[in-house]
């Protein structure tokens, strides 16, 4: 009765390139919609994608860009993107996602990790000046999106077939890392083609799907289980603006008659807080994704019974392993879709086991959740050694989060390794603590992190969010809501109310940050000071 599950499944996996299965599907289905950009008012059909696509190809070739070169795309969500990432793969180019909030550091460190050949870039987004930032680097092979020089990228003619491999490497992300640099996950089309697909598979997509993506395509959420899990399936990606907007997204769904909707928690949370929120027309949406944190069970109720989103999963994973590793189905109970990460994802297995003795653990007790199988990276980029720290010699993927797994192989997620709080002996998990707060009436969004004590080692401090409204909150109103309900020592000790948390750009809390914010508070002033801040 040991916590492992292995995901059966009818349909094998699919043994082609990217290229090769877009080519399928504009086979089946190039009269059909393939991609909107609503924010720059441009539409594809699938015969006309692949026809932009191929002369990108071409001009890449022309360019000298070959086999594995590696091609960096730095741009907010926009076509452009889209048409990159397929025409990379056509070449069997290694497409290098650029984060787009980067700023120069980090960009340099990222060309030269890679070795980048060629990047494409937009001239800037919001306040970042990209051209500035790689000429301040000294970057000379680059392409600005919008200009004749990008246009004339283009060439007609045919694309040379290329002797290409399913599972070379196609894609590098960049984690990212809460310490030191980032590294860079290596995807083949096998492992990313294969995810898409079986996503798309698990939420029943057909060509008659329209996806909402106002989630990053820079990050695996967006080109893979929305790009791929797309074009695998011969439905619409719908681009709503090229950076997160709930207003333009929630627009987006009611005249693109979406059926689809993906976002993080926050994403949801910021739609449903819309002052307009009921006067968009959600009628044709059916199902969606939330994943990239923890998913908060009120929020997900509320996108069920709220936004129409009756087949919303839960999908949960990280970029090693491209992404996905358990999901949620449509038939599963509300309770297994609130309360669980689903199960694991057809043609891959799931352990839980003792972080210490790598030993699988009973069901139901926590431990390190590992993945195995064809989504598992081939490795990080020029990265030997972190490799092997994170995929072991049996090929299990160790992801750092402290899980649980059922009987019947439901999976919940119970914290990261890292964020575990000792508090006087007692471990306590964060999200636990989280969970219980969302049923606060007047908080948004919480979050809970552990900082230093001298008498416990550590105690609990939530940062809250509060609704619109809201009257102030004090630590005391909080251990009033909570006591009787939860354990004492759960019960957080300090309140700090925000307007946000520190993010990525892929909307993860930056919890790291959180606890190193609060340390210099907790020192620089009197603790009673952070209670009501």
């Amino acid at each position: 009765m040991l916590s492992y599950a292995s995901g059966v499944s009818d349909l094998p996996l699919l043994g082609e390139t990217i290229g090769a299965n877009l080519e399928r599907t504009v086979a089946r289905f190039g009269d059909r919609e393939a991609l909107v950009d609503v924010a720059a008012g441009r539409r594809w059909t699938y015969a006309e994608l692949d026809a932009d696509v191929d002369r990108l190809a071409r001009g890449l070739l022309a360019r000298g860009v070959e086999r594995g070169d590696r091609v960096g795309i730095w741009a907010p969500n926009c076509a452009e993107w889209v048409i990159t990432q397929y025409a990379t793969a056509k070449i069997g180019a290694i497409l290098v996602n650029v984060n787009p909030a980067y700023r120069t550091h980090e960009l340099r460190y990222v060309v030269e990790q890679s070795g980048l050949r060629l990047l494409i870039s937009a001239i800037s987004f919001k306040t970042s000046d990209y051209r500035a930032m790689v000429t301040e680097i000294g970057f000379e092979d680059v392409v600005y999106i919008g200009t004749s020089e990008f246009t004339d990228l283009f060439r007609e003619g045919p694309v040379p077939v290329a002797d290409l491999a399913f599972d070379d490497a196609i894609n590098i992300q960049y984690t990212s890392g809460t310490t030191g640099f980032p590294k860079g996950a290596t995807l083949s089309h096998h492992n990313i083609l294969n995810n898409g697909y079986f996503v798309g598979e698990l939420i029943n997509y057909t060509e008659h799907d329209r996806i909402c993506l106002p989630v990053p395509l820079y990050h695996c959420f967006g080109m893979v289980m929305g790009n791929l899990a797309a074009t695998s399936h011969g439905a619409c990606i719908v681009l709503p603006a090229p950076g997160f907007d709930p207003a333009a997204t929630l627009a987006a769904v009611a005249s693109e008659r979406c059926t689809s909707l993906y976002g993080v928690p926050t994403m949801f949370i910021a739609e449903l807080g819309l002052p307009d929120f009921s006067g968009h027309d959600l009628s044709t949406l059916r199902t969606g994704i939330m994943a990239g944190s923890p998913c908060p069970v009120e929020v997900m109720k509320r996108v069920v019974a709220e936004m129409n989103m009756s087949e919303v999963a839960i999908c949960y994973g990280m970029t090693e392993t491209s992404p996905v590793s358990t999901m949620t189905r449509p038939d599963d109970t509300l309770a297994r879709r609130t309360e669980t990460v689903g199960r694991v994802m057809p043609h891959l297995e799931s352990k839980v086991v003792d972080p210490d003795s790598g030993r699988p653990v009973p069901y139901g007790e926590p431990g390190e959740l590992c993945t195995r199988g064809y989504s598992v990276m081939l490795g990080y980029w020029n990265q030997p050694e972190a490799t092997a720290e994170a995929i072991d010699a049996a090929r299990w993927m160790h992801t750092g989060d402290l899980a649980t797994m059922d009987d019947e192989g439901y999976v919940n997620i119970v914290g990261r390794i890292k964020d575990l709080v000792i508090r006087g002996g007692e471990n306590v998990y964060p999200r636990e603590v989280e969970e219980f707060l969302y049923t606060h009436p007047d908080i948004a969004d919480v979050q809970v992190i552990g900082v230093p004590d001298a008498k416990y080692g550590e105690e609990l401090m939530a940062w809250v969010v509060l609704r619109p409204e809201a009257p102030p909150l004090t630590a005391e109103a909080v251990r009033e809501f909570c006591a009787g309900k939860l354990t004492h020592y759960k019960v957080p000790r300090y309140v700090h109310v925000v307007e946000g948390f520190p993010m990525t750009v892929t909307g993860k809390v930056r919890k790291v940050e959180m606890r190193e914010q609060a340390v210099g508070i907790l020192g620089l002033e009197d603790a009673a000071a952070i209670r009501n801040a």
